[in-house]
């Protein structure tokens, strides 16, 4: 049908017709398989195909018709592609029709060269790749469709110019007010362009100031978080000094017993949420580092269970432990495994009415240590089980429960296991049938050859809880000064430490804490940071700086606690940073541990 469709065809249509004008396409190949083939391929292109079975019939239908390419097979009898090129290629008429050769065999490198001598632009391989062939020509076609144009647009623009030229002298003057026309129409333009610059500069401005709007209340987040912190932390170490010095001292009345030990879980709770809320934080700006040690599990779960008991123990609930009798061992920061252990545990407490029982199971999975921490409590709904671990995400107590926390602790779980290399999920069958949390650590394969024992880089007192157990002194009567311009914190710790036998002196600001420590030559200086006068720094600096305070033990007790305030004490001298409230424990640990 093509082949009859496109013999003795026009390669031109009246202009007149609105229909874009066809192009010739002269297929030459003395087999018709594929000059079939190559009609179907090339049909897409809705262009005249025209088709002949040797070199002499196309060179016939070239000197009638303008053709745009010629697919051109090399291996012909009688004259071959190659011989048709060249006589193509030497008629002025056809030197600039390009020619894609079609060949079934392999060619060498000097035969395509002899090819694109002879006018060849491309080659095509057989069996021909539909995709391939159809774009290469549709290449070729629209660039001769450009070139017949430019030739059009070459010739109206000549007869345009003529025209000009004949209608310029009555035109100059309609010209004149048309370029002036023009001119007011740039110059309002241009006005409208400046106006319009300026509102986009307005715009940038403002974006600008939105961006540092929102830098800087993300610094004054920071900031007041810290501050939030060291405000909370301030009243909180005197209630903690004062309840370890209630339970120095026996209590007949069985009210004031069960206040105090109110008193000291919530205290416990409420320094617990602090701690969480600066963590996620840290977390959140990558200022979180962590102290690695090969942990064994077994003291992990003591220790997380510790942290936990006195919530459990005051609602009744039985806690059951089942851990492996082979020794298993993570390489991660004990403390912050602990905090993640412990904010499950806290999390199950909390959420299983009392007389509860809690299951905590571990054992080993391949290269995981798995732990297990099951409950009989609310459960979770179905709805928000996907995003338990999401920051303030909360269980929706619609029995009339209160909320209890700010959402934050299992996101914090979350964060803490991914950083070591772990994961943990949460299931439950819904409301009031419990949940079951498990966490999945890498089990610490190769032994640590020689662990860290001095203070941590920090010089917090955290890492040296870190540290493998060391045997610890019997307290031994140390002279201490206690330097705090808070007096309820002064007072109470001073108290604290008289009744453990120490000799305590007392400071209530930087100039008083220097003079103090010149007059008395203490062995401990417990120094607040935020001190008037002079700071905890100013002062760590000057003892440090005097041959008489080159050895004495300075203690930073103060409620910052970010790794930038533990990194300028350690660079103001102090030996260890302890943030508020301390743990009575730890300071006698490290008073303890005193030369």
């Amino acid at each position: 049908m093509a082949a009859s469709l496109n013999r003795g065809q026009s390669a031109t249509r009246p202009a007149s017709s609105g229909v874009p004008d066809k192009v010739n396409i002269l297929l030459v190949d003395d087999q018709p398989a594929r000059l079939m083939t190559y009609q179907s391929v090339l049909s897409e292109l809705n262009q005249n195909l025209v088709s002949v079975s040797s070199g002499l019939e196309a060179l016939d239908k070239l000197m009638h018709d303008e053709y745009a390419v010629v697919l051109l097979d090399v291996s012909m009898p009688g004259m071959d592609g190659f011989e048709a090129a060249r006589l193509i290629h030497e008629h002025p008429r056809f030197e600039r029709t390009p020619i894609i050769f079609v060949t079934g065999v392999h060619m060498s490198e000097l035969d395509r060269l002899r090819g694109y001598k002879l006018g060849a632009v491309d080659y095509v391989s057989v069996p021909v790749v539909p995709e391939i062939l159809r774009s290469k020509v549709a290449v070729l076609v629209e660039l001769y469709c450009k070139r017949r144009e430019l030739v059009d647009l070459n010739h109206n623009l000549a007869d345009a110019n003529e025209q000009l030229a004949q209608a310029n002298t009555a035109l100059q003057a309609e010209k004149t007010r048309e370029l002036h026309a023009l001119n007011e129409s740039l110059q309002e333009a241009n006005r409208n362009l400046e106006r319009t610059n300026a509102a986009l500069q307005g715009e940038v401005a403002e974006r600008t100031r939105a961006e540092e709007a929102l830098k800087q209340a993300d610094r004054h987040k920071d900031e007041f978080l810290a501050m939030l912190a060291h405000e909370l932390r301030n009243p909180l170490a005197p209630i903690r000094n004062a309840v370890h010095l209630m339970k120095m001292k026996a209590l007949e009345d069985p009210q004031l017993k069960l206040s105090r030990d109110i008193i000291e879980r919530q205290l416990i709770q409420l320094s617990r949420l602090v701690d969480d809320l600066l963590d996620v934080s840290r977390i959140t700006r990558g200022k979180i580092n962590l102290a690695r040690r090969r942990v064994e599990l077994h003291e992990l779960v003591a220790r997380a269970v510790e942290t936990v008991n006195p919530v459990i123990e005051s609602r009744g609930h039985t806690l059951d432990i089942e851990l492996p009798k082979r020794t298993l061992a993570i390489y991660g920061d004990p403390m912050r495994l602990t905090q993640a252990l412990g904010n499950v545990l806290g999390n199950a407490a909390k959420y299983t009415d009392g007389g509860g029982r809690i299951a905590l199971r571990a054992q080993r999975r391949h290269r995981d240590v798995e732990i297990s921490v099951r409950d009989t409590g609310i459960g979770i709904p179905p709805e928000v089980l996907p995003c338990i671990f999401d920051l303030f995400t909360q269980v929706d107590q619609r029995s009339g429960r209160p909320q209890g926390g700010l959402g934050i602790g299992l996101a914090l779980v979350r964060q803490l296991i991914e950083m070591h290399g772990g994961s943990v999920t949460a299931a439950s069958e819904g409301p009031g049938k419990g949940s079951e949390f498990v966490i999945r650590l890498p089990v610490s394969i190769e032994r640590i050859a020689e662990e860290q024992t001095s203070t941590g880089a920090d010089g917090s007192a955290s890492a040296q809880a870190e540290k493998p157990a060391a045997p610890v002194r019997p307290p031994a009567q140390r002279r201490i000064l206690v330097a705090d311009d808070n007096q309820d914190a002064r007072e109470s710790l001073a108290t604290l430490l008289s009744l453990s036998g120490h000799e305590v002196f007392r400071a209530q600001d930087g100039s008083d804490a220097l003079q103090s420590a010149e007059r008395h030559r203490p062995d401990v200086a417990l120094l607040d940071i935020g001190m008037p006068l002079a700071n905890g720094y100013e002062v760590a600096r000057s003892i440090r700086s005097q041959p008489w305070g080159r050895d004495m033990v300075l203690v930073a007790l103060t409620g910052w606690g970010q790794e930038s305030d533990r990194r300028r004490s350690h660079e103001a001298g102090f030996n260890n940073h302890l943030t508020k409230p301390v743990d009575p424990d730890v300071l006698d640990e490290l008073l303890a541990r005193v030369p």
